[in-house]
């Protein structure tokens, strides 16, 4: 692990301003807000992380999103996979903020998620940081609530193990999330949250950075000291930074997580824009074939020429095309497929329109198990039960965190 780190000192590398976003005339990147044209390596420097080597992508379970380096940096992976190769307790973090229906950009981690978890026992966390999304999006707590409730449906159709998951929801635990953020939140000044996250509207917001960091502790405080990975997109590497500092004080039982850092799904609207720009085109868990096919048809950019005659003659582009980045991504598990696609762009012998249908067949016959699972489920509350935390873990989460039980607060 990292020599531990005072969050008030303005010059640690996870908590310098510089790390928080980038030079303002070329990108930003920040939880909050996404723009310009990423540089993944520059962001590496900028926020102290480091570069996946071979040996660690080959040592962890096989997945296109690994293999082909779609998460590409890290911070303290070698602990998650030394851990997870001698089936110590391991745990990952991952989740959802529901302001709005769920669409494949914020699918794709829990599948990941999903793989580990099957392959090497991962217990894995999904907190939905419903507080804070009614803090930060211009919409009511009735809006929040539904967005919640609907987002929870995909969770679930995912299909975690629920022996080895647990989802917590911020205001319904409460009980236990707020005690312990309250706690944490005695390691944050201002001074530290403004560093890393600028300047926040509200109290509430200035705040969160707390509520974040118990989600990210929250296997440790349950189940004890073990290696935690948190695989998120770039922009959400703050709340990981903050809690690595709040996890170094020495009064509190846990270790720092680590960090899975990954590129953002391209937008459907070309090179350069990421799928969390908000009026961006995007493809719904819900949508059916014919919407699927419509927006592709209708919004992907792609690689191909102005003419028929110029694509067959000089090829088209896979590095640009947003049907081939979808099936890079994730829709086209096998290397030597994907490969051949590329070639066969490459030489003008596929068309986009070609590549298009490929790209949405493929999203199709995902979307039709994601949903059929996803009907197959029964009343919210009865399925959602297996994956709540028991009074047990409760209280050994508070107490290990330094916040006792008491009468009335642990159901």
């Amino acid at each position: 692990m990292p020599n531990p780190t005072d969050a008030t000192d303005s010059t640690d590398t996870e908590t310098n301003p510089e790390a928080s976003t980038t030079d303002a005339d070329e990108f930003t990147v920040t939880p909050y807000a996404v723009s310009g044209e990423v540089d993944y390596e520059k962001l590496l420097e900028r926020f102290g992380a480091t570069s996946l080597t071979d040996d660690q992508l080959d040592r962890f379970p096989d997945h296109p999103m690994i293999r082909r380096r779609t998460f590409y940096a890290g911070r303290d992976v070698n602990e998650y996979l030394e851990a997870a190769e001698s089936d110590d307790p391991h745990a990952i973090v991952t989740g959802r903020g529901p302001s709005g229906p769920m669409h494949l950009g914020h699918v794709l981690s829990l599948y990941l998620a999903r793989r580990f978890q099957r392959e090497t026992g991962t217990t894995v966390y999904v907190p939905l940081s419903d507080d804070e999304k009614y803090l930060a999006k211009d919409q009511s707590f009735a809006s929040i609530g539904g967005h919640t409730r609907d987002n929870l449906r995909d969770v679930l159709a995912v299909g975690f193990d629920p022996e080895n998951t647990r989802i917590v929801i911020d205001t319904a635990d409460a009980d236990v999330i707020y005690p312990i953020a309250v706690r944490l939140a005695n390691y944050l000044t201002p001074a530290t949250v403004e560093a890393v996250y600028g300047q926040q509207d509200t109290v509430g917001l200035q705040f969160y950075p707390a509520v974040q960091a118990t989600h990210l502790l929250l296997p440790q405080l349950v189940a004890g000291r073990q290696p935690t990975l948190v695989p998120i997109a770039v922009d959400q590497d703050p709340h990981v930074r903050v809690c690595r500092d709040v996890a170094a004080k020495e009064s509190l039982p846990v270790e720092k997580p680590g960090a899975l850092l990954g590129r953002f799904l391209p937008s459907l609207e070309g090179p350069g824009k990421m799928s969390s720009s908000g009026d961006a085109p995007s493809i719904e868990l819900t949508d059916d074939p014919e919407t699927v096919a419509a927006t592709v048809n209708e919004h992907a950019y792609t690689g191909g020429r102005a003419t028929l005659e110029e694509h067959r003659e000089k090829g088209g582009d896979p590095s640009v095309d947003i049907p081939f980045q979808y099936l890079r991504f994730f829709f086209e598990e096998d290397d030597a497929a994907l490969e051949r696609i590329a070639q066969r762009y490459r030489a003008g012998e596929l068309l986009s329109g070609d590549l298009k249908e490929l790209a949405i067949d493929r999203i199709t016959d995902f979307l039709a198990a994601h949903q059929r699972r996803r009907d197959a489920l029964g009343e919210l509350e009865d399925e959602l039960e297996p994956f709540r935390l028991a009074n047990a873990e409760r209280c050994r989460a508070l107490e290990r965190a330094g916040v006792p039980s008491v009468s009335g607060r642990v159901r």
